[in-house]
Formats: C-alpha cells, sequence, structure tokens
C-alpha cells in the first residue's frame, strides 16, 4: 500500500494527502459538480487545472498530483516580471473562456462563499480563489488548485480578486508596490479588458476586497469555521487594511486602467 503523506499549506489542508500520483482530499456535496467542471475543462483543452480521478473506498476526493510549489508567499518572484504576471492574466481569461460553455449537471450543488455582487453571479462557473496560494507552479507548468470554492460566479467578480492578490494591493509594507497601478493594467490588459470592464472593474477592487473582510467578520460572529480561526489569527485585520489601501487609491486605478 502507497503511503500517505500529509500535505500542508493553504489556509485549509486538514485531511489532504499525497498517495502516489494523486492527491486524496475531504469530498463534500460540492465534489461531483467540481469534479464535472474539471474534467470539462481538460476536454476542452485547459491543462492549468489537477485532473479529476474519482472518488476512493474512504470517500475522498481524488485527484491527479500537481508537482511544483505554491507561488505564495516565498515563491513570489515568479509573478514579479510582467511578462509572467501578464501569464497569469491570459491564464484567468483562457479559464473564463473554457467554462463558458460548461453546462452544470442538473443537481449541481457548490460550495461558494462570496457570490458576486452583481447580476452577472451565473454568467460563468467561476474559481472565486484565483490568488498565488492556488497556484503551483513547476517550470513552465502553471496549475491552479483548491476548486472546493467554484461556481456561479462573474468573470470581473473572480478577475478582482485574481487582481488583489497577484499586483498584490496591499497594505503590508513589505508588499506595497510603488508600481501596484502598473501591475493592475498588465492583468487587465492580457485578460483583454474593454473600457466599460475597465471602468466597472476599478471601484470593485475594494468591493472584493471588503467581502473578504466581512465574511471573516462573520465568522467571528457565527463561529463558522475556517473563517472563525482565520479572524483569530490577525486574516481579518490584514483585509481590513487592505481594503482602506485599495479604497484611497481608486482613482489611481482607475487611470491606470483607462492610459
Amino acid at each position: 500500500m502507497l503511503e500517505e503523506i500529509p500535505l500542508a499549506g493553504g489556509n485549509v489542508s486538514a485531511g489532504v494527502v499525497r498517495v502516489g500520483d494523486t492527491v486524496r482530499r475531504p469530498a463534500g456535496p460540492w465534489t461531483p459538480a467540481v469534479h464535472a467542471l474539471l474534467t470539462h475543462l481538460h476536454d476542452v483543452g485547459f491543462t492549468g487545472a489537477p485532473r479529476p480521478l474519482g472518488i476512493d473506498e474512504r470517500g475522498r476526493e481524488v485527484l491527479g498530483f500537481v508537482p511544483g510549489a505554491t507561488v505564495w508567499p516565498d515563491r513570489f518572484t515568479e509573478v514579479e516580471p510582467r511578462a509572467r504576471l501578464a501569464r497569469v492574466g491570459r491564464m484567468v481569461r483562457d479559464l473564463h473562456d473554457a467554462v463558458a460553455g460548461f453546462a452544470p449537471p442538473p443537481d449541481a450543488r457548490w460550495k461558494v462563499v462570496i457570490p458576486p455582487e452583481d447580476d452577472g453571479r451565473g454568467e460563468i462557473i467561476a474559481h472565486h480563489d484565483l490568488a498565488p496560494w492556488n497556484l503551483v507552479t513547476d517550470g513552465g507548468t502553471w496549475t491552479f488548485i483548491d476548486w472546493d470554492g467554484a461556481g456561479p460566479g462573474s468573470r470581473l467578480w473572480d478577475l478582482a480578486y485574481a487582481v488583489k492578490a497577484f499586483v498584490p494591493l496591499s497594505a503590508d509594507p513589505a508588499w506595497r508596490r510603488p508600481d501596484a497601478a502598473a501591475r493592475v493594467r498588465v492583468l487587465a490588459d492580457a485578460y483583454g479588458l474593454d473600457e466599460e470592464q475597465r471602468r466597472r472593474l476599478a471601484p470593485m477592487l475594494a468591493r472584493r476586497s471588503r467581502a473578504m473582510y466581512d465574511l471573516l467578520a462573520a465568522g467571528r460572529a457565527t463561529g463558522a469555521q475556517p473563517w472563525a480561526r482565520l479572524w483569530t489569527e490577525g486574516h481579518g485585520e490584514v483585509w481590513r487594511r487592505d481594503t482602506v489601501h485599495i479604497e484611497e487609491r481608486g482613482q489611481a486605478w482607475l487611470a491606470a486602467l483607462l492610459s
């Protein structure tokens, strides 16, 4: 029998193990829909997602193991150069185009914790957590992992989160960038946003950040996990500061996007 090797990293990794060339994770009511989505992505040629391999004898979902390591935080240099940041933007666009033709199973159940704020919530099935902590790189191979939160969403809501995370738009002096506005523009250009989408994206950056803070604050109030634990660990304050930082510079993001 192959050894089970616990996999750490991320904020929710309990019960995640590697077995040979597979990863086993706790399954949930959303797993069949997520596996249908991942199967569709591979069928249409999008390779930046793990391959679903079913359910094992212990009821865990089985995915193909993705070699490499996540970009955040120790390997963020992988997306520092603007050409590589542009690759992120193109990858997000390719993902959204690939899911556009996906028809969810009639009985699909999803685990979307922050639904989009706009009328595009059913525009696509979005990832909802496109961030460097979910981007695994191995040489020239880039893969987005952690699809449990996928579900109905909108392109801009998904992209706004990716922009916040990959620029990054951070109040932390260790991560704050003087070229942040230029990097926002790189991602928008690589994705291929038109002018109307750019005008909508600029104020959405702060609202998407605030939605994450609100989720953690609600978790603190109700005890819902893992949000209550993340609040206790200080993540709520980080998202609060980041939201204020992004709001105060809203005109800079808009100017960069439209320049």
